[in-house]
């Protein structure tokens, strides 16, 4: 890889070229992948794969003009230092705001680039052409911010934000939720009932962790199987699956790492206060996500834990 300050003007110039071609790409597979469930937005970076596109033109007629048609194949992968994008596919699971920052990221370093080259260089020639390109990029960023607010007005990125909580809601909260409930709570049985049966914490552990690996294998098969997502609106159901099953498994074994503690009583006063965390990181997700009130979201959470726990311990030491 070669640093920049090594490049000579002919190469910034087609550095410059390559990367309006694969911001310009970029855009465009934003605005592909958003184009369904965000309309607005997808048109927004339709205008900017356009601007993209404007300006390599710019940028070739330039080249053409002072270096002639061959233009080196140099790109930012082969710069020291360049900054890194992700693609669309990479960035769609992580929500419409990830996207809308990286685009915001990617228009601030082509600004910083070309200035910063601009700062470095030494001949008249180089400097004037370094800042033509850096008066480009920041001509770019205003056109972008403009281009925002024709298509986003109305409360048009207001619609699209709610629309992305609640399909991040559907998508992730509420599987995880589902999941972290059934962990938490539908282990305490055998945990306690093995733990009070046994006075083992070891076979309290293996049983512990037996319950939370299945339950967790159960509750993602059963969410990723039960609805396609299609017509819900609840997403991919692998993605579904697999979070449900993570947090089914992570809720049972927060209750069940405490009995790797070799006496008994010490191990049991831990799980049990594991278990109340655990109650209260259900109901707080209630009332941040679900819009349940705190109180009753506690109160239901609390009830439902003590009458498990209740039941795991009684059948236990009968």
């Amino acid at each position: 890889m070669r640093r920049f300050s090594d490049l000579n003007e002919q190469e910034v110039l087609a550095l410059a070229i390559s990367n309006e071609e694969e911001d310009g790409q970029l855009y465009a597979d934003f605005a592909q992948s958003l184009r369904e469930t965000y309309p607005d937005t997808a048109q927004v970076f339709d205008g900017m794969a356009a601007e993209e596109s404007e300006h390599r033109r710019s940028l070739i007629d330039l080249y053409v003009s002072r270096f002639g048609k061959q233009i080196p194949p140099i790109r930012r992968k082969d710069v020291r230092g360049a900054p890194t994008y992700q693609t669309a596919w990479q960035l769609m699971p992580r929500g419409i705001e990830a996207v809308r920052r990286q685009a915001r990221q990617m228009e601030a370093d082509a600004s910083r680039f070309y200035l910063q080259a601009a700062a470095r260089a030494t001949s008249a020639d180089a400097r004037k052409l370094l800042g033509d390109l850096a008066a480009a990029e920041m001509e770019h960023v205003q056109v972008a911010g403009r281009i925002e607010d024709a298509h986003m007005a109305g409360g048009a990125r207001e619609r699209e934000d709610e629309d992305a909580r609640k399909r991040f809601v559907l998508q992730i909260i509420q599987p995880g939720l589902v999941g972290l409930m059934d962990g938490s709570v539908s282990t305490l049985a055998p945990v306690f009932a093995a733990a009070f049966a046994t006075r083992d914490p070891w076979n309290t552990f293996l049983v512990g962790m037996a319950a939370s690996i299945g339950a967790g294998i159960s509750m993602g098969f059963a969410e990723a199987l039960a609805d396609d997502g299609k017509l819900s609106g609840r997403g991919a159901p692998l993605l579904r699956g697999l979070v449900c099953g993570l947090m089914t498994t992570a809720g049972g074994l927060g209750h069940t790492l405490p009995y790797l503690i070799p006496t008994f009583w010490t191990a049991t006063v831990v799980a049990m206060i594991v278990v109340i965390f655990e109650l209260a990181a259900i109901a707080f997700i209630q009332f941040r996500y679900m819009d349940t009130p705190i109180v009753p979201a506690i109160a239901k959470v609390m009830f439902g834990g003590a009458l498990v726990l209740a039941a795991g311990i009684l059948i236990g030491s009968s």
